[in-house]
C-alpha cells in the first residue's frame, strides 16, 4: 500500500468528501477517486458506499482506518527519527577517558552536551590508553580522551588536543620539598620512585627515565601502579616520592604536595580521538562541545 494512497484515504475518511479530501492533500478529486478505487482493487474490498451526496465508510474501511492511521504516525516518526540522527540529536555515544586526565572537566563537558542533545544516550567507560586503544579498533567505543597515538596507527585516527598538560613531582606532606613550589630534579636523586607503568603509558615511562639521567641520576624504581590514583594512594602513604603529569592532582590526593620541576618542558597531551571514518554527527556534534571547552579546560589544569 502506498502511503500516498493511504493518506487520500484517511482524509477522504475524516471529511466524508472526495472534493474536501482533495483540497487538503492540495489535488484534485479524480487523483483522490483513483487512489481510493486502486486501494479498493488491491485489498478486494468496498471501502466507501458513496452515492451523489454522501460517503459512508464500509466495516472494511473502518478496519483499515484504524491500521491506516498507525502506520502514517509511524511514517513520520521514522522521518523524525531519521532527521534527528542525521542531525546528531539522538542516537548512542560511547565514551572512554582517562580518569586522572579527565575528572575535573568531563561532567561538566557531558552536561553541556546533553543539554543541547538531550536524547543522545551517553555510555562513559573509564580506560587506560592502552585500553582505549583497542575499543577504538574494536568499535567498542566512539570517542576516546587519550595520550598521543603511537605513531604507527595515528593516521586512523582524528585526534585534537584538549590541553597540554606537565610534569610534576609528586611528595609527600612530610615530605622535605613539601613547602616547595618548584625544584631540580637533581634533589631527588637519592629518593625512591613510584613511576606509572610503562605498558600503560610507553612515552610517559620512557621520558621520565630520561629527565632522570639528564639530571644526573637513574631512578630507584620501587612501584610501578597501572593506576594514577594508586600512583598518589603510595606517594601519601609515605612510600617514595613520583613524576607525573599535573592532573593526578585532580584525584583524590590528600596528603600529597605538586611541585613544579624546573628546566622540564615536557608537554603532554589529553587529545580527543575517533576513527578516521566515523562520520556519525553524534561523534562531530560532540567534537564541537569539547573543542568549545578547550581554553577553559587548559585554564583548569594549570600549575
Amino acid at each position: 500500500m502506498d502511503i500516498k494512497i493511504l493518506k487520500s484515504f484517511v482524509s477522504v475518511a475524516k471529511h466524508k468528501s472526495f472534493s474536501e479530501a482533495a483540497r487538503e492533500l492540495h489535488t484534485v478529486q479524480p487523483a483522490i477517486s483513483r487512489h481510493i478505487s486502486a486501494l479498493e482493487e488491491e485489498l478486494a474490498v468496498t471501502l466507501f458506499n458513496r452515492n451523489s451526496r454522501d460517503v459512508a465508510i464500509t466495516p472494511a474501511g473502518e478496519q483499515l482506518l484504524d491500521d491506516a492511521l498507525g502506520i502514517l504516525a509511524l511514517t513520520e516518526q521514522a522521518k523524525q527519527k531519521v532527521k534527528r540522527a542525521h542531525s546528531g540529536t539522538v542516537g548512542t555515544l560511547n565514551i572512554a577517558h582517562l580518569s586522572s586526565a579527565c575528572l575535573s572537566f568531563m561532567a561538566s563537558l557531558i552536561r553541556t552536551y546533553r543539554s543541547q542533545f538531550p536524547h543522545v544516550h551517553i555510555a562513559l567507560f573509564e580506560m587506560t590508553a592502552t585500553e582505549q586503544i583497542e575499543a577504538l579498533k574494536q568499535d567498542k567505543i566512539d570517542i576516546a580522551f587519550s595520550r598521543p597515538l603511537p605513531t604507527p596507527i595515528a593516521d586512523e585516527f582524528i585526534s585534537h588536543d584538549i590541553y597540554i598538560d606537565k610534569l610534576v613531582a609528586v611528595v609527600n606532606q612530610s615530605h622535605p620539598l613539601a613547602s616547595q613550589k618548584h625544584t631540580d630534579l637533581a634533589r631527588l636523586k637519592s629518593e625512591q620512585f613510584i613511576i606509572f607503568n610503562r605498558e600503560e603509558a610507553l612515552g610517559l615511562f620512557d621520558e621520565t627515565i630520561i629527565l632522570c639521567k639528564q639530571a644526573g641520576f637513574s631512578p630507584n624504581i620501587i612501584s610501578q601502579p597501572r593506576h594514577m590514583q594508586t600512583l598518589v594512594t603510595e606517594v601519601a602513604a609515605g612510600l617514595g616520592v613520583a613524576i607525573a603529569p599535573f592532573c593526578v592532582s585532580k584525584l583524590y590526593s590528600q596528603g600529597c604536595h605538586f611541585i613544579a620541576l624546573d628546566n622540564v618542558e615536557t608537554q603532554i597531551p589529553l587529545q580527543i580521538q575517533f576513527k578516521q571514518n566515523d562520520n556519525s554527527a553524534t561523534t562531530h556534534a560532540f567534537l564541537t562541545v569539547a573543542l568549545n571547552a578547550k581554553n577553559e579546560i587548559q585554564r583548569s589544569m594549570t600549575l
